[in-house]
């Protein structure tokens, strides 16, 4: 692991970020047939196009694009549509390994530390240098995103304690329709951890790796800005409404 001294002089630009993109999309089937649910159409430009400039934007210069389902479609359309101000690199797993996996296979292409992983499917409107800022104040291997939401029942939520750390991860229950905080999927890993991750066997970031990381001092950085998972027909549905007044704030097009 760097220094930490030398890593908290670390922007934004020096943190690599790798897209976990490789999923199958079953639950989008019904609505996005014939291509990769990070082509998803939403509002007719596709979903990866936004994410990546909205990556641009934030102040991300180098990405990483983990790929397993349809990944030709993907190489194919960087190609035609190659992203402005942020280089990608794609990666195609050789076979699905859930999303730590994914990790595994991508850490040679990671350069820098801390890096970061988000889940390519899911939006979360948070300024990313904060949550560098924050990791490196932490002094913590590993940080964590959530997002506080209207309603928790569609997904697992997480419960933090006093000392800015998770206290547990609370399986979904959908009898309970509070407000409450989430995974937002969006993640800073020093190297420490990437290579422990790396290898290992695990196979879920989500449930493998995060209980483990909490129970020895996972770092939380809470945000309350927009987030949308395009995951299953209904949340797509509701993709462009959510996302539209970014575009326009953000000047993407």
């Amino acid at each position: 692991m760097c220094d930490r001294r030398a890593k908290s002089l670390a922007d934004i630009a020096d943190i690599d970020v790798l897209v976990l993109a490789g999923g199958l999309g079953t639950r989008l089937r019904s609505v996005v047939v014939d291509r990769p649910k990070v082509l998803a159409p939403v509002d007719g430009r596709p979903y990866l196009d936004f994410l990546l400039d909205w990556l641009a934007a934030s102040g991300l210069k180098r990405a990483v694009l983990s790929l397993g389902h349809m990944a030709d479609a993907v190489v194919e359309h960087l190609g035609s549509n190659p992203p402005v101000g942020i280089a990608v690199e794609t990666m195609v797993e050789p076979r699905p390994a859930g999303t730590a996996g994914a990790l595994r296979y991508a850490r040679r292409l990671l350069r820098s530390d801390p890096a970061m992983v988000m889940n390519g499917d899911s939006f979360v409107d948070a300024d990313l240098s904060r949550f560098l800022r924050a990791h490196l104040t932490a002094g913590r291997s590993a940080s964590i995103l959530s997002v506080r939401v209207p309603d928790v029942s569609r997904y697992g939520r997480l419960e933090g304690g006093s000392d800015g750390l998770v206290a547990r991860f609370v399986e979904k229950d959908p009898t309970v329709s509070a407000a409450g905080d989430i995974n937002a999927g969006v993640y800073l890993f020093d190297r420490v951890v990437i290579d422990e991750i790396a290898d290992g066997s695990a196979e879920s970031l989500e449930r493998d790796v995060l209980p483990q990381l909490a129970a020895r001092g996972l770092h939380c950085h809470a945000t309350d800005g927009a987030f949308i998972d395009i995951g299953t027909p209904e949340s797509f549905a509701a993709a462009p409404g959510v996302l539209a007044p970014y575009r326009m704030t953000r000047g993407l097009q």
